[in-house]
């Protein structure tokens, strides 16, 4: 038996890898700058990380969610406190599109409706209504297609109040990302979050802030929508969650009431994703990584700004795209294979993306900086 091709592949199999450095099969080293689309939030084979999901396997590894787990509630009661969001509930479950299935079947459950507001360039997942819901017809099946999602331009206010016109009475949520990472690092403006909360409030539906890939500190917030201090009904995570271990969840509002039967999972929420999430937050509080976010990430922006070549950098804290005047796969190319630095592209073919995991330091920045800049330097001289 043969695998299915899903991934044009690179030629490189990783074998070893420790903080922000990968090493192949050969021996070579790579400086990870895109952390496996966001997923290595506290750096490879993190000691305290290693430490905890091996502790734990000793123990027990998994049992089903008909016993009691109290690691559960200690994971939730962790989130709560560092994330800001104590009085909601948590729900656990394996990965981001499936959080977004969840959060869009609660979001219908709570109002009755079942018409969804998505945006352009959006990326929610390949699962059912998670991909109905994604701005990316290529990965839509025909099984999937529906006309239950609206697809609107992202930033736009008043398409946003003209579609609550028409829809309204019939909208269970609006689905956004905390930053929009697939569709090239688009953020969104503060008026426009603002707008949706707003919105939502106004015709009963609910706001779904989809935090997979730009939560868990990635923004220097520990979730990017509270930049713009608004407050979801309803907000998914995965990706740096669980450092590489598949867990996902979704934070839920007090106001929406659980009942049996209504969310469900096998392997959500087993020991080893709870130990994972749990030393992911204990890293993330024990060395200020939210800070480190912030500093570095600031120093990578203001380092790329003026650079020849550059026609825009976009991002918040270490979620960061670079806009170029052409596509960007031959530098991704040349990056990786002239100077060993995993990058990032996306739908946009002229952005690439920097992910790094957020403990990076300014020597492994300025690592990437010399490489960049003597590589855009010799395009425009050539």
């Amino acid at each position: 038996m043969n695998l299915f091709d899903v991934y044009p592949l690179f030629d490189i199999e990783p074998v070893r890898a420790a903080g922000l450095s990968v090493w192949d099969k050969e021996g070579r080293k790579y400086l990870d700058l895109y952390g496996g689309h966001a997923v290595i939030s506290i750096g490879h084979s993190h000691p305290h990380y290693v430490k905890r999901i091996a502790r734990q396997l000793y123990d027990i590894g998994f049992y089903s969610n008909a016993v009691q787990m109290p690691m559960q509630q200690e994971l939730a009661e962790k989130l709560g406190k560092i994330s800001g969001y104590e009085a909601y509930i948590f729900f656990l479950c394996n990965s981001g599109a499936e959080a977004n299935e969840n959060a869009l079947k609660l979001a219908s459950f709570q109002t009755g409706r079942k018409k969804v507001i998505s945006f352009k360039a959006s990326f929610h997942g390949r699962t059912s209504a998670a991909v109905a819901a994604t701005d990316d017809p290529s990965i839509v099946a025909p099984i999937n297609q529906t006309d239950n999602i609206i697809f609107l331009p992202f930033n736009d206010v008043t398409s946003f109040e003209e579609a609550l016109q028409l829809h309204g009475g019939e909208l269970a949520a609006v689905i956004v990302e905390g930053i929009q990472g697939v569709g090239g690092v688009n953020i969104p403006t503060v008026d426009f979050l603002k707008a949706l909360e707003a919105g939502c409030k106004k015709v009963g539906a609910l706001l779904i802030l989809d935090e997979v890939q730009s939560g868990y500190g990635r923004s220097g917030k520990f979730f990017a929508h509270q930049h713009a201090a608004v407050q979801p009904d309803l907000i998914t995570v995965a990706k740096g969650m669980g450092n590489g271990f598949p867990v996902g969840g979704v934070l839920i509002s007090p106001e929406i009431e659980a009942r049996h039967g209504m969310l469900g999972t096998t392997f959500g929420g087993n020991y080893l994703a709870c130990a994972a999430s749990l030393a992911v937050l204990e890293v993330i509080e024990k060395e200020n990584l939210l800070e480190n976010a912030t500093i570095m990430g600031h120093y990578l922006r203001e380092q790329l700004e003026g650079m020849p070549g550059i026609k825009e950098v976009r991002g918040q804290g270490l979620m960061i795209g670079i806009e170029l005047h052409e596509p960007c796969a031959a530098i991704r190319k040349e990056l990786l294979n002239q100077y060993g630095i995993f990058t990032g592209s996306s739908s946009n073919k002229n952005t690439l993306r920097l992910l790094p995991a957020l403990t990076i330091s300014k020597a492994e920045i300025d690592q990437f900086l010399k490489a960049f800049s003597s590589i855009l330097t010799k395009k425009v001289t050539a």
